[in-house]
C-alpha cells in the first residue's frame, strides 16, 4: 500500500496541544478552570494588540502547570518559538524542564545548551526553549536566535533579576538588556510572578498594568486568607516566639513538635508517609550549619537509647504529644517516633550553584522526617510537598520588602489535607509585619482584578513595596495617599445611605450593595474593620462632591494627579479611614479611600489617562 505523504503532512499539523494538556490534568484529578481562565485572558490580551504584560498569581498556586498549558495554546496559535526564562539556578531549571517534558508537550522542551549547538536548526518547526537568567547563557541564546522573529518570552519569577535596577541612573542592567534584545522589536513578553509590584513600578519592558492577567488559585490552595486571615481564627497552629531571643531551644522544641505531628498523622491514617520541616533562619551559609546541630542532636539522641539525652528528650516528646493530641495518644506517638527516628534526612540548600543538593528529596520528602535548611534559594520557585512545619525567624535589619517576604511564604500551596496539623513557628513582630505585607499586597491587587485601573502599592515605616533602586521615579507618584476604585453610576440615593446611619461599617456594607463590590471591595471593608484605633469614629464617610469645579482634574476618568481629597483630617480629626464619592456632570462616580497614618501610596502614572 502506497504511503499517502500529503495526508501524513496534514496530520502532523493537526495537534490540539492545549486540549491534550487539559485532559492530562483532568485525568490526574486536577482542577483546570483556574488555568483555563488565565490562558483565555492571556490570549485575549494578546489579540487586543498588547505585547508586554504580566500574569500574577499567589505563591505556589500551580503556575508551572498554567505555563505548560499557556505554552501549548501559544504553539496551537502558531507561535513557533516559546522561550522560558528562569532564575539562575541549575536545580530550578532542571525541576521545571522535567515538569514540561513529563507533560508530553509537543515539541519536547529543550535546555538552551542543546539549542545553541551549531547542528540544531530553528528555521522550521516549533521550539520550546529553557534558559536561566544568566548573562552568559542569555548572550549565547541571543546569538543563536538573532534572526528568529516573533518570539514569545515567558519570564518565570519575572520580578527577580529582570527589572532594570539602574533605571534612575540612566543605565541598564546586563540581564535586562539581554532579555530586551531577546524580545526584539516584534516579540512578546509575558512576565509570570506572585509579586508584580516591582515590574509595575520599574516599568519593565513597558508592561501594561491595566492589561495584567490574574491566575486564580485552585480549590485545594491555601494561601494568604488561610495563613494571614483578616477577621477569622487561623486554621493551623501558629506558634509565636519572643522577638529578642533566638535561643536554639526554640528550634529544638519546634523539632519535637514536628516529630509528634508526623507520628500522630501516620498513626491516624495507618500509613508511613514522609513529611518535611523547613528551617529558614538566615541567608548565611555558616548559620545553616549551626541550624543543623539541633537536628542532629535530637535525632542522634533518639536513635541511641543509651545516650544521656534519650531520657530527657523522650519525656519532652511525651509532654508535647499529650498536650497536642491527648494523654491517651501520647504513648503510642512516642513509641512510633522512637521506632522510626532513624528514617530521617537533613538537606541544606545553600546556593543556586550547589549541584550536590538533592533537590528532589527536599521538594518531595524522601524520608519520613525530612529537615530542609536554607536561605534565599528556598524563597523562590521551590514547591515543598508534604510540608508540615516551618520555622521562620528570618528578620530584616531594615525595612521588610513586600516582594521578598511574600515569596518567602513557602507554607502556601496545596496544604488542605494536612492543614490542621501544620505549624508555623515565628517571632510575633515578624508575623505581624508579614501579615501587613499581605494586607497591603492584596489591597493593591484589587484594582487590577477589575481591569479598570492601575494598582496603588502601599508601604509604611516597616514595610517597603519594593527596593527603592528599582522604582522608575520619573513615572511613579509617591504619597498621593489615596486609593480609587472603578467608576459606577451616581444617584442622590447614595447620599441618603451615607448620612442615614450612625454605624459607619453598616453604612459601608449598604453602600457596597448599591454600587457593587468592584467599586467598594469587600477586602477593603474587612481591612478597615480590623484597624479601628478609635472605634467607629475611625471611619469617616464624607459628603459626595462634584469634580466639575476642579480645574486640573480629569472629569471623564474622575481622577486628579494631586489626589482628590485635600485635607481629609479637617472635618473628621479622629478618623483613620476616609471615604468620599466624587461624581461628574454625566452622573458617573468614583469612590476614593484615604488612610490617615504613616502609609505611603505609590502609583505608576506612565500609562494613566
Amino acid at each position: 500500500m502506497a504511503v499517502n505523504v500529503s495526508q501524513l503532512r496534514a496530520l502532523a499539523g493537526q495537534r490540539d496541544r492545549y486540549q491534550t494538556q487539559l485532559k492530562r490534568l483532568k485525568a490526574g484529578g486536577k482542577q483546570t478552570s483556574c488555568i483555563e481562565a488565565a490562558v483565555s485572558s492571556a490570549c485575549n490580551t494578546l489579540n487586543s494588540g498588547t505585547t508586554s504584560f504580566v500574569i500574577y498569581g499567589e505563591p505556589q498556586s500551580g503556575k508551572t502547570e498554567m505555563m505548560i498549558c499557556l505554552t501549548a495554546k501559544l504553539l496551537d496559535d502558531g507561535h513557533r518559538v516559546v522561550i522560558h526564562l528562569l532564575n539562575d539556578s541549575v536545580q530550578l531549571l532542571q525541576q521545571n524542564l522535567d515538569r514540561f517534558q513529563r507533560s508530553k508537550l509537543s515539541p519536547a522542551a529543550r535546555n538552551f545548551s542543546d539549542v545553541i549547538d551549531p547542528e540544531y536548526s530553528l528555521s522550521t518547526g516549533y521550539h520550546v526553549i529553557f534558559c536561566k537568567k544568566n548573562a552568559s547563557d542569555l548572550t549565547k541564546l541571543n546569538q543563536k536566535l538573532e534572526k528568529i522573529h516573533d518570539k514569545v518570552i515567558i519570564d518565570d519569577e519575572a520580578d527577580f533579576a529582570t527589572p532594570n535596577a539602574l533605571i534612575n541612573k540612566g543605565d541598564v542592567t546586563r540581564i535586562n538588556a539581554l532579555i530586551k534584545k531577546l524580545i526584539g522589536h516584534d516579540g512578546i513578553y509575558i512576565g509570570v510572578t506572585a509579586t508584580p509590584a516591582r515590574l509595575d513600578l520599574n516599568n519593565t519592558f513597558d508592561n501594561d498594568n491595566e492589561k495584567w492577567v490574574n491566575f486564580p488559585p485552585h480549590e485545594a490552595y491555601t494561601g494568604q486568607d488561610v495563613f494571614f486571615p483578616l477577621d477569622t481564627e487561623a486554621p493551623f497552629s501558629l506558634h509565636t516566639l519572643p522577638d529578642t531571643d533566638d535561643s536554639p531551644k526554640y528550634l529544638r522544641e519546634a523539632i519535637f513538635r514536628f516529630l509528634v505531628r508526623v507520628a500522630a498523622l501516620n498513626l491516624a491514617n495507618g500509613t508511613d508517609e514522609n513529611f518535611s520541616m523547613l528551617i529558614h533562619t538566615s541567608g548565611k551559609k555558616l548559620d545553616h550549619r549551626s541550624d543543623k546541630k539541633p537536628i542532629d542532636d535530637v535525632m542522634n539522641a533518639l536513635a541511641d537509647v543509651h545516650s544521656k539525652k534519650f531520657e530527657s528528650y523522650t519525656h519532652e516528646l511525651d509532654k508535647i504529644a499529650a498536650k497536642l493530641y491527648g494523654v491517651e495518644q501520647a504513648s503510642g506517638i512516642l513509641a512510633y517516633i522512637v521506632r522510626n527516628c532513624d528514617q530521617t534526612t537533613t538537606i541544606i540548600m545553600n546556593s543556586e550553584r550547589d549541584k550536590n543538593v538533592d533537590f528532589k528529596s527536599a521538594t518531595s520528602p524522601a524520608a519520613m522526617f525530612t529537615f530542609i535548611i536554607g536561605g534565599n534559594i528556598v524563597s523562590r520557585g521551590v514547591t515543598f510537598d508534604n510540608l508540615l512545619s516551618m520555622f521562620f525567624t528570618r528578620d530584616s535589619k531594615h525595612k521588610i520588602q513586600q516582594d521578598t517576604y511574600i515569596q518567602r511564604a513557602r507554607m502556601f500551596g496545596s496544604r488542605k489535607k494536612h492543614l490542621a496539623h501544620f505549624e508555623l513557628t515565628i517571632p510575633e513582630q515578624l508575623y505581624l509585619d508579614w501579615h501587613r505585607c499581605f494586607v497591603f499586597h492584596k489591597l493593591a491587587l484589587e484594582a487590577i482584578k477589575t481591569k479598570k485601573g492601575s494598582p496603588v502599592w502601599l508601604a509604611d515605616q516597616r514595610i517597603a513595596a519594593v527596593a527603592s533602586s528599582g522604582i522608575d521615579k520619573a513615572n511613579v507618584l509617591l504619597d498621593k495617599g489615596e486609593m480609587s476604585f472603578p467608576i459606577f453610576d451616581y444617584s442622590p440615593e447614595l447620599e441618603r445611605i451615607i448620612h442615614g446611619s450612625n454605624d459607619p461599617l453598616a453604612t459601608l456594607r449598604q453602600l457596597q450593595t448599591k454600587i457593587g463590590s468592584d467599586a467598594l471591595p469587600d477586602y477593603l471593608i474587612r481591612y478597615v474593620q480590623r484597624v479601628l484605633p478609635n472605634g467607629p469614629g475611625s471611619i469617616a464617610l464624607h459628603p459626595s462632591s462634584t469634580i466639575e469645579r476642579m480645574k486640573d482634574a480629569d472629569r471623564e476618568q474622575i481622577e486628579r494627579t494631586k489626589g482628590l481629597f485635600g485635607q481629609a483630617k479637617r472635618d473628621f480629626p479622629d478618623a483613620t479611614h476616609h471615604f468620599k464619592i466624587f461624581y461628574n456632570a454625566q452622573n458617573k462616580a468614583r469612590l476614593i479611600y484615604r488612610f490617615n497614618g504613616n502609609i505611603s501610596f505609590l502609583k505608576n502614572v506612565k500609562n494613566a489617562g
